[in-house]
């Protein structure tokens, strides 16, 4: 069977503990969509393994798989691998041929675009690790696959027609000097070099058919979405959004299965118990004004700094009305919750229950994200929950849950209309109360 883990928020919902949780009884973790964008954080035992492109199956011994719905740096991939075996770790990691290359250029042009678009409200606050220009070259049907880095004479041909395009963007568009990242001669050398440790360590696969004899197979796989609903580029704050599909039905068309298969496995939605993000954009519910040292606390307390960028993450209440909306787009048959340690010890605990726009009351978050701006949330307020030992509570499971944080997780749960599948009450993998496994619905 597959399950599939998404974000349900904006992203930085902790999916990759969930993914490292799960993963233990799946053959196989694939990534469906973004780069090394994204970060996940997975502790074992007390040892922290941060990995931004690695599935984070990895860890636990798993094979992983990068989808064709990927955009892949060759040389973060190399690095954490590298990193993993340092740390006695023997990775298997496949990388669809299908998936696109993520070049040198792509990452300068995407510095300087966000330099232009910040005068202005316009910029995303990316990573700058070139994801949105290489999804433009896919599109634009200019891009490079992995594929044809392990054929030299159809990576020379590739690179001698984008890469003058490219270099004529940054000279005559952006004014701006150009040296190896934009070299033809440069480029083919480093990643024919490239194309050759690929193949030498039999890295590259044809995503759909490997995925699809292990199905065949009898085999359980497990897929790991970057980012979240909100900043899908489809059905997210757009233009504050990542450039790929988060959402479940990139789980399809980011690994070669069909939905039909994916659809008839379980979907599962990642959910912080109070809202972050790294970036610009409306946050209804963001604490700001007086409610700025409450932010502060929670950022401090809960680690909210960005994974790739060390970026301060924006803090505010949990958004329900975002929360429906991730639950309609991906079908939720399940929702785990993190972080309500975080929350624990605080004078009041709030949730933007839904918004006022107009005079009119809002279940779910409007289509533009000029609207959304103007949503004011409809706050509710729940008792608030005791500082306790949350080790011996994850020993001792959900009914060690203080009272009150128990029923702020069932308002949840109702309001999605998803049952509660795990609550992470700490970063470690022993620190996450599992309910029900989605391979075998039952803990």
């Amino acid at each position: 069977m597959t399950v599939t883990i998404v974000g349900s928020q904006l992203g930085d919902e902790g999916k990759g503990a969930l993914v490292d949780l799960w993963g233990g009884d799946a053959d196989v973790v694939a990534r469906y969509q973004g780069g090394d964008n994204a970060g996940h954080t997975v502790v074992e035992d007390g040892d922290e393994y941060k990995l931004s492109l690695v599935p984070s199956g990895a860890v636990r011994g798993k094979v992983g798989v990068l989808g064709n719905g990927c955009v892949v740096n060759p040389k973060t991939l190399f690095s954490e691998i590298d990193e993993l075996r340092k740390r006695g770790l023997d990775p298997d990691v496949r990388v669809a041929r299908r998936a696109h290359v993520i070049l040198p250029y792509h990452r300068r042009l995407d510095g300087i675009e966000e330099e232009v678009k910040s005068d202005s409200d316009l910029d995303a606050g990316t990573t700058g690790r070139g994801i949105g220009p290489t999804y433009e070259d896919k599109a634009g049907r200019r891009g490079i696959r992995i594929g044809d880095l392990l054929d030299p004479e159809v990576l020379r041909d590739r690179l001698e027609y984008v890469v003058p395009q490219k270099r004529a963007l940054a000279e005559d568009v952006y004014g701006v000097d150009t040296g190896e990242a934009f070299d033809v001669e440069a480029l083919f050398e480093e990643y024919r070099a490239i194309g050759e440790r690929l193949t030498e360590e039999s890295m590259t696969v044809n995503a759909g058919e490997f995925l699809g004899s292990y199905l065949d197979d009898g085999a359980d796989v497990l897929f790991e979405g970057a980012q979240g609903t909100s900043i899908d580029i489809d059905h997210g704050i757009y233009p504050y959004v990542t450039s790929s599909n988060p959402t479940a039905g990139g789980a399809a068309t980011g690994t070669g299965i069909g939905p039909t298969v994916v659809g008839r496995g379980e979907v599962v939605g990642i959910v912080k118990a109070y809202l972050s993000r790294v970036g610009t954009g409306p946050l209804p519910t963001e604490l700001t004004g007086d409610d700025e040292d409450l932010a502060d606390y929670i950022r401090e307390k809960g680690g909210e700094f960005g994974t790739v960028t060390g970026r301060p993450r924006r803090i505010g209440w949990l958004d329900v009305p975002m929360l429906r909306h991730a639950a309609r787009a991906n079908s939720l048959t399940g929702i785990a919750v993190n972080h309500i340690d975080v929350l624990a010890g605080l004078d009041e605990v709030k949730v933007g229950h839904s918004y006022d726009l107009d005079g009119e009351e809002l279940f779910t978050m409007p289509a533009t994200t000029e609207r959304w701006g103007r949503c004011e949330p409809n706050l509710r307020e729940f008792e608030p929950w005791p500082e306790v030992d949350w080790t011996a509570v994850a020993e001792e499971g959900y009914d060690a849950i203080p009272e009150n944080a128990q029923a702020y997780l069932e308002y949840v749960s109702a309001e999605v209309g998803a049952p509660i599948y795990a609550i992470g009450v700490g970063p470690d993998r022993a620190e996450t109360i599992e309910l029900v496994n989605p391979f075998n619905e039952d803990a």
